[in-house]
């Protein structure tokens, strides 16, 4: 058993060697002064279970999760907050008195980096926003934008991914008339009044960085707001498209950090030292 004073937290995935998490969560201990150390537990899919018991037997505080055990790990759990019921997908597990709680801290994330860039006093909720993909981390960015009554829309390759999501997020809403799904060959009917565009697909991540999820032929214009979730590379096809054309464009290290921090503080207590965790990835 751990030292109780002695704050070991981790990463669960498969794999996880790349990840940047390490570095930013054991930033944190080392700013705030907290003996503590995040490390990587690479978990096969098949070991799973074992994973997330050997957590609580051996006393670590809490655990980040990752592809591709965000929805798989649920049935291990003991309970859920809200945010996790409403995504469908965990990738937090705090551990107190030996009870596994699994939450989501990426709509969280995401909506704090959108108010430190300035987007949410840009945004209204006459407005539309296009959310471009329906896996796991659009679920989470519609779950943000439709909790703060931003008019979202949808889109995917296949309708009825979309349709799934919004069917699995609407009973958590209090507006789910605000969630729209639509094929992905509606996606110039939207393009022009959409104000907020976010790009929940792996396309533009290396090391395939010469694609974009947005068609060359379909024009952005200025006013227009352009969130990539892939930050590797930094500057994206995508976001490169939007700042030709007079657009803003970010990526989504902000998200990162933010979610991250956020799952600092669910397992000290603590306000996270953001800046330290930023530049420890940057």
């Amino acid at each position: 058993m751990i030292a109780n004073n002695f704050i070991l937290t981790g990463l669960l995935g498969w794999p996880v060697a790349h990840s940047k998490s390490p570095s930013m969560h054991n930033a944190a201990f080392a700013a705030a002064g907290l003996p503590g150390y995040y490390a990587l537990f690479p978990t096969p899919p098949h070991r799973l279970n074992e994973a997330v018991a050997g957590l609580r037997a051996l006393g670590i505080r809490g655990a980040n999760v990752t592809v591709p055990h965000k929805q798989a790990v649920v049935p291990f759990l003991d309970a859920l907050t809200p945010e996790a019921q409403a995504i469908g997908a965990v990738n937090t597990i705090i551990i107190k008195e030996e009870q596994l709680v699994g939450t989501n801290t990426d709509a969280w994330g995401f909506w704090r980096d959108l108010e430190d860039l300035g987007i949410t006093d840009a945004l209204s909720t006459e407005e539309n926003a296009l959310v471009l993909g329906a896996g796991g981390s659009a679920r989470a960015i519609a779950y943000a934008l439709a909790t703060h009554g931003i008019s979202t829309h949808i889109l995917a390759r296949r309708l009825s991914q979309a349709q799934q999501l919004i069917t699995a997020l609407k009973p958590h809403l209090s507006h789910p008339h605000r969630l729209q799904a639509h094929s992905w060959t509606d996606l110039p009917a939207w393009a022009s009044a959409a104000r907020l565009i976010v790009n929940c697909t792996p396309v533009g991540m290396a090391p395939h960085i010469n694609h974009s999820p947005w068609p060359h032929t379909l024009p952005l214009h200025p006013g227009q707001m352009v969130y990539d979730l892939v930050y590797n590379p930094p500057l994206t096809s995508l976001m490169a498209q939007a700042q030709n054309a007079g657009a803003l464009a970010w990526n989504g290290l902000g998200m990162l950090v933010y979610q991250g921090a956020r799952s600092w503080e669910l397992w000290t207590g603590r306000a996270a030292p953001i800046a330290a965790m930023r530049a420890a990835i940057t």
